[in-house]
């Protein structure tokens, strides 16, 4: 029986995205205590759903594993070094001119 296509945004349980990526619903269960990130809303019975950046971030690890041939431990390390980048303070120097420039824009769009 054909399934209606969901829209983009909407939340995927574990047998839907299971099956979008090929891989059996024990793999999902297992990468999730493998990878705090992946953490998706669970209601009554423990029903899973995945939220879009879930669901990105599975596709995500799923290319990396298959298809890049990293490991588990070589997906968790990637996506750590990535949080650590994103999270990584900037110099003042710079925190400094982004507000400058924020207010610079505010400014022009407010014609002052």
């Amino acid at each position: 029986m054909p399934t209606a296509e969901k829209a983009p945004g909407a939340l995927r349980t574990i047998g839907e995205l299971a099956q979008e990526i090929g891989r059996p619903q024990h793999i999902l269960r297992y990468w999730e205590t493998r990878f705090p990130q992946l953490r998706p809303l669970t209601r009554a019975g423990n029903r899973r759903y995945y939220r879009p950046d879930d669901v990105a971030l599975v596709r995500r690890i799923h290319h990396l594993l298959t298809d890049e041939g990293y490991t588990i431990r070589g997906v968790q390390k990637l996506l750590a070094e990535e949080k650590a980048s994103k999270s990584a303070p900037r110099s003042s120097a710079e925190a400094f001119r982004a507000v400058r420039n924020a207010l610079v824009k505010a400014l022009e769009e407010d014609g002052g």
